[in-house]
C-alpha cells in the first residue's frame, strides 16, 4: 500500500474534506468568532428552548462530554444561558441570550457564503448529486458514528 492507495480512499476523502469544510467555515463566520459545533448547537437550541445538553448532544451528533466544553465556552461569551430546570432542579437547560440571537442572525448570510463555497467547485450539476449521496451514505452509517445524530429526541418542558 502507498500513499497514492491512502489518498483514494473514502475514509482519507471525507476526513480532508471535513478539514477544508471547517476551514472554510472558520474563514467565512470570523466575525461572528464561531466554530461549526457552536453554530449548530445555536441553531439547535433557538428550535428547542429549554432543551438540556444531552437531548443537544443528540440534536447535533456530537459527545456530551465535548458538548459540555463547548457550551461552556458559549456561556462565557454569552450566547447561551444555563438555567435549572422548572421539573428537576439537578438538570440544566439551555436558551439562547440576547447576544446568542444577534450572533445567530449574524452568522446566517456568513454560513450561508461557507455552504456555496464548499460546493463552488464542482460544477452546478454535480452539486445536487453530490449532497444527495454525501446525505444517503451518512444516513446508512449513523449507526455505525460514535454519536448518531438523533433529531427524534423528545423536547423537554419549556424553561421558565
Amino acid at each position: 500500500m502507498s500513499m497514492d492507495d491512502v489518498y483514494q480512499m473514502p475514509g482519507h476523502l471525507i476526513r480532508r474534506a471535513q478539514q477544508i469544510a471547517v476551514s472554510i467555515f472558520l474563514e467565512e463566520c470570523g466575525p461572528a468568532d464561531l466554530t461549526p459545533v457552536q453554530y449548530a448547537a445555536l441553531v439547535a437550541i433557538q428550535g428547542n428552548p429549554g432543551i438540556d445538553a444531552t437531548r443537544l448532544s443528540a440534536l447535533v451528533a456530537f459527545d456530551r462530554s465535548t458538548l459540555g466544553n463547548v457550551l461552556e465556552r458559549m456561556e462565557a461569551k454569552n450566547l447561551i444561558e444555563r438555567i435549572s430546570s422548572p421539573a428537576d432542579k439537578r438538570v440544566k437547560v439551555l436558551r439562547l441570550s440576547l447576544e446568542g440571537e444577534r450572533v445567530l442572525e449574524q452568522a446566517e448570510p456568513l454560513v450561508l457564503r461557507t455552504q456555496e463555497r464548499i460546493l463552488a467547485p464542482l460544477a452546478p450539476e454535480d452539486r445536487a448529486a453530490f449532497m444527495r449521496m454525501l446525505a444517503q451514505l451518512v444516513e446508512l452509517n449513523n449507526d455505525a458514528s460514535r454519536v448518531p445524530l438523533r433529531t427524534g429526541a423528545p423536547r423537554p418542558p419549556e424553561a421558565a
